[in-house]
């Protein structure tokens, strides 16, 4: 188990920053552990293993949301903030 919770130390410096950038990647980097755990909810008999397959799918689902909430503003932020482009006419 620790071995599969070792990767998520990767973006933990950036995440606790606040890094916009790392929030994006480990946003999608999350979407690797739900893929694992609706494969062992789907088909582990076990039903212990089944139910932490579920709290898997449930914190990844609440990480990624919440990431995707954190980045939201900051994304329409930086677009107005952009300097507009003229539309070149041919």
């Amino acid at each position: 188990m620790a071995l599969k919770a070792l990767p998520l130390l990767l973006p933990l410096r950036g995440v606790l920053k606040g890094s916009l950038y790392t929030m994006q990647w480990a946003s999608m980097f999350i979407l690797l552990y739900f893929m694992e755990g609706v494969m062992r909810a789907w088909s582990d008999l076990n039903p212990v293993s089944a139910w932490l397959a579920g709290l898997e799918i449930a914190l990844s689902l609440l990480f990624y949301v919440s990431a995707i909430l954190y980045c939201r503003p900051a994304k329409k932020a930086a677009k107005q903030r952009a300097p507009k482009r003229p539309i070149r006419q041919q």
